[in-house]
């Protein structure tokens, strides 16, 4: 299975960016797809998750400006971030559950400058 990330790069604070993950190879039931995001010396935190029915988890630093979505038929997950802050500055990574088991893609680098 691999997960190939696109879409990070650099904007100032109030811009938008569009982040896509799009899954491939040995492919079933894809359960919960997720956003995380890392700051350098700080734990990988939940970003937000869309399960496969289309019920979505916010962390609440974000909810009311990002926005997750998915595709089934494409097993690809989209992350809509508006209204960009310098704190959502981070790596972030794509994840996907799939019989009971995570997988990882590769970071994408967001920067927000102010």
């Amino acid at each position: 299975v691999q997960l190939q990330a696109s879409g990070g790069g650099s904007v100032q604070a109030g811009g938008s960016l569009r982040l896509s993950c799009a899954a491939s190879g040995s492919i079933f039931s894809i359960n919960v797809m997720g956003w995380y995001r890392q700051v350098p010396g700080n734990q990988r935190e939940l970003v937000a998750t869309i399960a496969s029915g289309g019920g979505t988890n916010y962390a609440d630093s974000v909810k009311g400006r990002f926005t997750i979505s998915r595709d089934n038929a494409k097993n690809t997950v989209w992350l809509q971030m508006n209204s960009l802050k310098p704190e959502d500055t981070a790596v972030y990574y794509c994840k996907i559950m799939m019989v009971g088991r995570g997988y990882w893609g590769q970071g994408t680098q967001v920067t927000v400058s102010s």
